[in-house]
Parts: C-alpha cells; sequence; structure tokens
C-alpha cells in the first residue's frame, strides 16, 4: 500500500479492492469519443476502478478516510463488479498493511453510498457491530437524512445497514457544518455529487493533503464539466470541482482520488485551462 510523509503526517492509502464499472455513467454526458482517449473500457464498457480508503496518521490519531464496499452486497452484484464472492474485512486489509485497525479512532465517510462506507460495519453472527470499536464515525447530518428520504433518484446509493447502527449508538457523529475533528484534519462541503458530500484536506507544516473522494473520483474527471451520471447537482459539482482544484494547485497541495485504480497520490497542475494531474512517487507504506 502506498505511503507518504506530508510534514508530520503520514498518509497511506488502503484500497479494499479493484472493481469494474460502467463507463458512460461515470462519465455522463461527456462522450466515448472523449473519455475513451483516458479511459480503457471492456467489452462490456466496464472500467476497473478503486475502493481508495486512506489513512492519516498524525502521531495521536489514526484517521481512516471512507471505508470502502464492505460485506453487505448480493453475490450477483459482487459478480457483475467482477470482484471476489467472499469480501476480505477492510480491518484485515488495514492490518495487512501495517495498519492496526485497533488503533483507528476517527472513521470519516465523504458521504454515504454504498462504496464509502461499506466497511462501517461488519455483519457476524446474525448482528451489526461496528468495524472499528474504539473509532468516532463522522458524516453530514444532511447526508444521513437524504439517505432515509428513499428517493427514487438514488434509493439503492444507500444501504442503511451501514451507518444506522452507529446512528443509533452515538458512534457516529452527525456534523452539520466544516469541522475540525482533529488538529489540522478538516471536514468541508464539496456539494455536486450529492448535496452533503464533503472533502477531507489535512494540514501539516504548511503543507496540505486533500482528499477528494468522488467529486474528482479518478484523475480522468480532472475536467470540471466532466461529472458523473450519478451526480445529484451536476452545475454544483462543476463550481465545486472549479473551487478546489484551483485551491489545490495555487497551493501545491497533494491530492487523493475516491476511485482511481493506478493513481494513488498526485499534484494538481492548471495549466492553459485545464487541470491535470501529476504523480507523486510513495512509499511502500507504512
Amino acid at each position: 500500500m502506498p505511503s507518504i510523509g506530508l510534514g508530520s503526517l503520514r498518509i497511506t492509502l488502503v484500497r479494499e479492492d479493484i472493481y469494474w464499472w460502467d463507463a458512460g455513467v461515470m462519465f455522463g454526458v461527456v462522450p466515448k469519443t472523449l473519455w475513451g482517449r483516458k479511459v480503457t473500457a471492456d467489452e462490456r464498457n466496464l472500467m476497473p476502478m478503486g475502493f481508495n480508503c486512506y489513512v492519516i496518521e498524525t502521531g495521536d490519531r489514526t484517521i481512516l478516510l471512507d471505508t470502502g464496499c464492505g460485506d453487505k452486497m448480493d453475490p450477483v452484484r459482487r459478480e457483475r463488479m467482477k470482484l471476489p464472492l467472499a469480501a476480505t474485512p477492510l480491518p484485515e486489509i488495514l492490518a495487512g498493511a501495517g495498519i492496526d485497525p485497533a488503533r483507528i479512532d476517527i472513521v470519516v465517510n465523504s458521504h454515504l453510498h454504498w462504496d464509502h462506507c461499506g466497511w462501517n460495519t461488519i455483519r457476524g453472527k446474525g448482528a451489526l457491530r461496528a468495524a472499528f470499536p474504539q473509532a468516532a464515525y463522522y458524516t453530514r447530518r444532511g447526508e444521513w437524512e437524504h439517505a432515509h428520504r428513499r428517493h427514487p433518484r438514488d434509493s439503492v446509493a444507500y444501504i442503511d445497514a451501514n451507518y444506522d447502527p452507529l446512528v443509533e449508538s452515538g458512534q457516529m457523529h452527525l456534523i452539520d457544518e466544516d469541522a475540525e475533528v482533529a488538529p489540522g484534519i478538516w471536514l468541508r462541503l464539496a456539494a455536486g455529487h450529492t448535496r452533503d458530500m464533503m472533502v477531507i484536506t489535512a494540514e501539516s507544516a504548511g503543507e496540505t493533503f486533500c482528499f477528494l473522494t468522488d467529486l474528482v473520483p479518478t484523475a480522468a474527471h480532472l475536467p470540471p464539466t466532466w461529472v458523473t451520471a450519478f451526480d445529484l447537482y451536476p452545475l454544483q459539482s462543476v463550481d465545486s470541482k472549479s473551487h478546489w482544484l484551483t485551491q489545490a494547485a495555487r497551493g501545491g497541495w497533494l491530492c487523493a482520488f475516491g476511485h482511481d485504480p493506478d493513481i494513488a497520490f498526485a499534484r494538481i497542475d492548471h495549466r492553459d485551462g485545464r487541470f491535470e494531474a501529476e504523480t507523486v512517487a510513495a512509499a511502500a507504506g507504512p
């Protein structure tokens, strides 16, 4: 798992798995003649994507950003995504990467779509339990409320078993505004994909890391107008992408994407009116 130092922080990509998803949906109104120059799809028009989670170690805190797919997908859906029928629990993946899952004391869900909070909980013996029992979980209250609206447009994206048990137990904190959950670790609204999705920034020694999550799911989605068909508010997505990518380019931020299958870390370059990703080399970590 690639890892990199940023000031006093250690940041590690922990990728649950690679899955395959419809490329047309991922690029919305952008024609294949354009996105096909950046992404190679298979015979079913599926493109490879990663369930990308990140761990930020501050020395005092160990913070997990998003928790991937989880164990609640039926075999048919897993087969459709070219995933193994048996899911490996994220705590085991973390342990395999050299990160003790018992050290995770903060879990952030950028939003509550199934592919970003699936390992919040684990099924076992007919009951659900927190995958990270020592952690305080965070997401936006508006995101949780929207999940329960069961709107026909996106109800399939939400699985209550991933978050309701944690809300009921008080382990998940529902926030109403931008929040600093640990020194230098900020959760900030970046509406578009959903009304209440957040990007996460981490600041140390004058440097900044930004997890762009589904605001920019892969490096191929850097053009602000290249938004997915899943985005509920595409015009807001364009504005949010323009804002955060401009900030990242100006500040020389280290950035990460929610689903890129190849790039762990990148810096954003803005030249000739275009945003481009410059891959940053990382060491095997932690």
